[in-house]
């Protein structure tokens, strides 16, 4: 399954991870067919009587919001570095995990919703249990998530079982986001 386009760069610093390219294709289509024809209507509703410049306003917002997104999306990276991880997410948040405070690394594969599909999950938990970065196959490949684990000199566990968010909720709700435990999101 190793879709491949979180392209991995050695750069001086580390090796650079990327997330996979086409969610950014993706998410951009998405929001071009979502506000091109809502849009469209609203212009021609709106010129004959004047009104078009409150429509401009808040297409503007949209454009720069997708600039933000589209910003946010190039800049997520994990660089594997000599003494550790450093992660960038989507939000601007930078995380540094120095390899000696990693305790274990756990990579799951759940199933996606109410299907037969499975996507890998690597929780790496500091010594105490607490997660200290997650990667997610909706955004990091396989191959991604492999090197990560090998690089860090931890046990590394990978359960056989396929696991629902249900039973990881059940059996490990530490490794989960707050929202992610309460089980009507899922």
């Amino acid at each position: 399954m190793s879709n491949h386009q979180g392209v991995g760069t050695n750069v001086s610093r580390g090796t650079v991870l990327r997330p996979h390219r086409d969610l950014f294709a993706r998410g951009l289509t998405a929001v071009l067919a979502l506000t091109t024809p809502v849009f469209a209507v609203l212009y021609w509703l709106t010129i004959p009587n004047g009104e078009w410049r409150y429509v401009l306003f808040a297409h503007v917002l949209v454009v720069l919001a997708t600039i933000l997104g589209v910003y946010a999306f190039l800049s997520a990276t994990i660089t594997i570095q000599a003494d550790g991880i450093r992660e960038r997410g989507f939000f601007g948040r930078t995380r540094f995990v120095r390899s000696v405070d990693v305790g274990s690394v756990l990579i799951v594969r759940l199933y996606d919703g109410s299907t037969l599909d499975t996507l890998p999950q690597l929780f790496i938990t500091g010594r105490d249990g607490r997660v200290l970065i997650r990667m997610r196959g909706q955004f990091w490949s396989v191959d991604d998530m492999e090197r990560v684990a090998e690089e860090l000199d931890v046990p590394v566990t990978r359960p056989e079982d396929f696991l629902t968010m249900t039973q990881l909720r059940r059996r490990s709700p530490e490794l989960l986001y707050w929202f992610e435990r309460m089980p009507r999101f899922r």
